[in-house]
């Protein structure tokens, strides 16, 4: 996502905008897009604030926070479930349908990591003896 401008070219392109120029032409005097300056000047008439802000962020993971303790307690019971396991089991049990990112997200803010171990690193079966351990839990 790009930087956002800084206060002074908004201060300068609001002010010019107050002194009577429009805000197409105080956009092409500032180097800046159209929209941008309609956005600021409109922000700074509603709310008096010249800031830029905040971007991005993740706007939708309180939905499957309200799975956590089905989330942990599946993953408590099977060791080794799989992404698309636990998609299914909340899609069956409870009716809420999250992709496998939205799970691995999930996973990885509370500290679940895929363990690598050598029995994971052979493509061969015959040399695995032991099943791979799955998911952990990394240490806070």
């Amino acid at each position: 996502m790009a930087k956002s401008k800084s206060e002074d070219l908004r201060s300068r392109v609001i002010a010019a905008v107050d002194s009577g120029l429009s805000r197409r032409a105080a956009a092409e005097r500032f180097g800046v897009a159209i929209a941008s300056a309609i956005r600021w000047v409109r922000e700074w008439r509603e709310s008096g604030s010249v800031c830029a802000k905040r971007q991005g962020g993740d706007l939708r993971s309180y939905r499957i926070e309200a799975y956590r303790d089905v989330i942990l307690t599946a993953i408590e019971k099977q060791v080794d479930i799989t992404l698309v396991e636990l998609a299914e089991l909340l899609r069956q049990e409870h009716g809420a349908v999250f992709a496998t990112s939205t799970i691995w997200r999930f996973l990885d803010r509370h500290g679940f990591t895929l363990k690598k171990n050598s029995a994971r690193e052979r493509a061969g079966a015959a040399r695995r003896r032991r099943a791979a351990t799955g998911l952990v839990r990394r240490p806070a």
